[in-house]
């Protein structure tokens, strides 16, 4: 296996994070959840989820969706989604994180100029469901050389029968929205440690505090709490990505301690920071 690491939590849920073999910057998880909850979160890459086993519940962007097993569920780069059980007994997924790069190459290969994007809506396709479960298995297993061809076979079927092309999709947001939250984004990325307080971001832009509120809304579709809890998840992610410690990346990102960024980093991801770094030192 691909030197991945498979934790039980007490309540019996399973998560196993890897990188692909081939795609190293393409992470891979693996988990079994009933009680787990994911906070609204976003990635700046794709995130493709085969469900294999019972249902899950997912809201992307404005819009529900259930998720049940043998159905596929693609969220496009940055927009807001999060997710939980949507049966009694859980549910169980293989998901993959592709890169825009990666996704951008294959869809060029494949005659797109364009960025791919897809539906906020559950899959039923059972080739693509068969081809993403090949892909994920033939990754775990380590052989480079097959995981490549399996998991282009997978997303080429995908982006072919699925694909709405475009550029990478942002929620909709007013134009004063998404120009005021470009400077809030500034303030945060400046400096991550600060508590940011509603009259902070409402100085710096000349609006009221309900302003705020809307704005971040409109452009982004998180409250600013979440918001900034996710660009910090984000900046630890990338810290621990490049060497950092984890009591460093919890400082450097503005969390309280380690403790707060275990906490608020497997409520976003659904697994720890621990884990991601073991894995990254495998692979040194």
């Amino acid at each position: 296996m691909n030197g991945i690491d498979q934790p039980v939590s007490a309540a019996g849920e399973q998560t196993a994070f890897f990188c692909h073999p081939h795609f190293r910057d393409m992470a891979m998880l693996t988990a079994r959840f009933r009680r787990h909850r994911y906070d609204l979160h976003t990635h700046p890459t794709y995130v493709i989820a085969l469900v294999t086993d019972g249902c899950e519940r997912v809201r992307i962007g404005r819009r529900r969706e259930q998720v049940p097993a043998g159905t596929v569920l693609v969220v496009n780069p940055e927009v807001v989604h999060d997710g939980e059980a949507g049966c009694e007994e859980g549910w169980t997924y293989r998901t993959f994180y592709p890169t825009i790069g990666l996704m951008e190459d294959v869809a060029r290969e494949l005659g797109m100029p364009s960025t791919p994007l897809f539906p906020p809506a559950a899959l039923h396709d059972p080739l693509l469901a068969q081809q993403l479960a090949a892909a994920h298995r033939t990754a775990e297993q380590g052989d480079a050389e097959h995981a490549e061809q399996t998991m282009l076979l997978a997303l080429r079927g995908l982006i072919l029968r699925h694909a709405r092309g475009c550029q990478v999709a942002h929620p909709q947001a007013q134009p004063g929205s998404a120009r005021r939250l470009a400077a809030y984004q500034e303030m945060i990325e400046d400096d991550p440690s600060i508590r940011f307080g509603l009259e902070d971001f409402a100085r710096v832009t000349g609006v009221t505090r309900f302003q705020v509120i809307r704005d971040f809304k409109q452009a982004a579709g998180l409250t600013p709490t979440a918001y900034v809890r996710d660009r910090r998840v984000r900046l630890a992610t990338h810290l621990i990505e490049h060497g950092a410690t984890l009591a460093e990346a919890a400082a450097t990102a503005g969390f309280a301690d380690q403790s707060h960024l275990c906490r608020v980093f497997r409520r976003a991801r659904g697994f720890t920071p621990g884990l991601l770094q073991r894995k990254l030192r495998a692979l040194l």
